[in-house]
């Protein structure tokens, strides 16, 4: 068995890169916001003071035991790693000094998927010391690359189980995330790895790379940016390409990702869906709106694994709440609050979620919850 630790969007740059040991330029291009600091004023304006400068894991809080128990940790990292000036006139723009890479070290994190709407906030220079930052610092990364051969292979982290298998992860992006349909990789262009679609004919040719790449004792991971920030409906053609990864493509679990918030989860054929992980740290405390959703309650996804044949044995999701700019243990009613509104998006998939004595979420698809 393998237990893997998911995340979905970890956004380490603006207020958070400016509590961290090395931070960046703090200027800004947003439409009212100039100052990377004022999102951490926002943040202490909440919930309290921020020591500054903070370790390395400070971010990840109480996060850290858990993370520390998967086999395996994969990441989808929402921030650029540079310190280029050429911002994208997009409105948002996220990155963090170079020299905090050690953040991402300290939760032990093996891969980060870049095929989102903010690795290239910073131009193609930005891109490209990302990956150069995120390679010495022994992090693997998936959907992107200096071309498009580069984004579109996958990343391949070592099991721990005996017989010499491999995680493969594949990230690739959606136009429907926010992802710019011009910086889609291309032969001797930098890029992300942007899907054209979400028809049958694309899970074919992810197929045929998956067919390349895999064997025998193999687990192949699709990690997918895609979908508004907001919202729990899972459109009809979200649903029918998870199936089609599992069923066409070969993939063992599907990883998506770009809501601010959790949303449904899915089993099929004993593969884990998540539709969307919801985003896992970010420097958004403060700001006002969308309150309903709650996203600063999080979670992270410990899918257990059969080594051998990449079947769903057992999920466990271990809550967080994000305040003061880390990961904090959530109070049993934010708990409960996670708990009862993943419970009801994930039941129409057959998957009921519910609280064990650990302080964890557990799913059951078995049809008794």
């Amino acid at each position: 068995m393998v237990t893997l630790a998911l995340c979905g969007d970890v956004m380490l740059g603006r207020g958070i890169d400016q509590i961290l040991p090395h931070p960046g330029d703090p200027a800004l291009h947003e439409d009212y916001v100039r100052s990377a600091l004022a999102y951490v004023a926002l943040a202490e304006r909440a919930n309290g003071p921020i020591p500054r400068p903070v370790g390395f894991d400070y971010v990840w809080g109480d996060a850290s035991e858990a993370l520390r128990r998967a086999d395996l940790r994969v990441v989808n990292l929402e921030t650029s790693v540079t310190t280029s000036p050429d911002y994208e006139p997009k409105g948002i723009n996220y990155r963090m000094h170079p020299r905090n890479v050690g953040c991402l070290q300290a939760a032990g994190i093996e891969c980060c998927v870049l095929a989102n709407n903010h690795v290239l906030d910073w131009g193609e220079a930005g891109l490209l010391e990302t990956l150069e930052t995120l390679a010495r610092a022994g992090i693997r990364t998936a959907g992107a690359g200096r071309d498009l051969a580069e984004a579109a292979a996958p990343a391949a982290l070592p099991l721990p189980a005996p017989g010499g298998g491999r995680l493969l992860v594949f990230g690739f992006g959606s136009e429907s995330s926010g992802i710019p349909r011009h910086w889609a990789a291309a032969p001797g262009r930098p890029g992300v790895h942007l899907l054209d679609d979400l028809s049958a004919a694309t899970a074919g040719r992810l197929a045929e790379r998956v067919r390349a790449a895999k064997r025998p004792g193999d687990i192949a991971l699709a990690s997918i940016h895609w979908g508004p920030n907001w919202g729990y409906e899972i459109p009809r053609a979200f649903r029918a390409f998870a199936h089609a990864l599992i069923d066409r493509a070969g993939f063992d679990l599907v990883h998506g990702h770009s809501s601010h918030h959790p949303q449904g989860i899915e089993v099929h054929r004993n593969r884990l869906v998540l539709y969307g992980a919801g985003d896992f740290l970010n420097d958004y405390e403060g700001i006002e709106g969308r309150e309903e959703f709650r996203g600063d309650l999080t979670a992270l996804y410990l899918p257990r694994l059969d080594a051998a044949s990449g079947e769903l044995l057992a999920l466990r999701l271990a809550p967080f709440r994000i305040a003061r700019m880390r990961l904090n243990r959530p109070t049993e009613e934010e708990r409960r609050w996670l708990r009862d509104r993943l419970d009801r998006e994930s039941r129409p998939f057959g998957v009921r979620i519910a609280a064990d004595r650990e302080g964890l979420l557990e799913a059951d698809w078995s049809g008794r919850a």
